[in-house]
């Protein structure tokens, strides 16, 4: 996207005070689609993603924790690297402090203690630079970010700048931290803003996002693990006149 159009975008966003972003995401935000990382190689993922999908559904979704200390991102390309380490290059760009988490190797950590997470699944792990950093372990959960559409919106970041943000199929990316709010390994305080983050998000969807689906063909695309999750939210989903099935 070009920089005079996202600086219009943002002169609109500020105008209708829309959801903002942290700055320290939107810069990396801002290199990964310079570099034309967004969307091909890389998805927004975690909390930054929640303001893409305000966005999409035209205004706050409010029950969402939007306040987050990190950023994540998921590894999402379907040809191998070239054997640039392109997201440490550009991490690297954005920050030249920022350093491997050497306990947490999918980790990486700049000289102000902000965190930026890499993120794969199984199925794009093959894609990866063999000796790129961070370097993710795989997690079946990431799959299912990776069906659907994904979302595409400029976001205004708190100090003005705007900044594009390219995140998963809302309604699996709701499902995912629906699914996480039950692991039990999982910190408690995060459980909670996962499960508020995935109801928050679902419901959503169906007041305001009707081009995504949460019919009966969607459904049956769920895998095993999702099933009951997505029955428990389906018995109080809100109603809509428009619903018809």
């Amino acid at each position: 996207m070009s920089g005079d159009l996202l600086a219009e975008t943002a002169k609109v966003g500020r105008a209708l005070r829309l959801p903002l972003l942290a700055s320290e995401a939107g810069e990396i935000a801002r290199e990964a689609d310079r570099r034309r990382l967004l969307g091909s190689q890389l998805l927004v993922v975690g909390t930054n993603a929640v303001v893409a999908y305000s966005l999409e559904a035209a205004g706050f979704i409010r029950e969402a924790p939007m306040e987050t200390q990190d950023f994540d991102l998921a590894w999402a390309s379907t040809e191998p690297s070239t054997g640039h380490q392109v997201v440490w290059e550009m991490l690297k760009a954005v920050d030249p402090t920022f350093t491997v988490n050497m306990e947490r190797a999918f980790q990486a950590r700049n000289s102000k203690a902000y965190e930026v997470e890499l993120l794969v699944a199984p199925s794009r792990s093959n894609t990866l630079a063999i000796k790129g950093r961070p370097r993710p372990v795989p997690l079946p959960e990431q799959e299912w970010l990776l069906n659907g559409r994904s979302v595409d919106h400029v976001a205004i970041c708190r100090d003005g700048s705007p900044a594009r943000i390219v995140a998963p199929d809302p309604r699996w990316f709701a499902l995912q931290k629906l699914w996480m709010s039950r692991q039990t390994k999982r910190n408690p305080l995060k459980q909670r803003k996962d499960e508020a983050q995935g109801l928050a998000i679902l419901d959503a969807v169906v007041v305001a996002m009707p081009h995504y689906p949460l019919d009966a063909d969607f459904e049956a695309s769920l895998p095993l693990e999702l099933v009951e999750i997505y029955s428990d939210w389906d018995a109080r989903r809100p109603e809509t006149p428009s619903r018809k099935w």
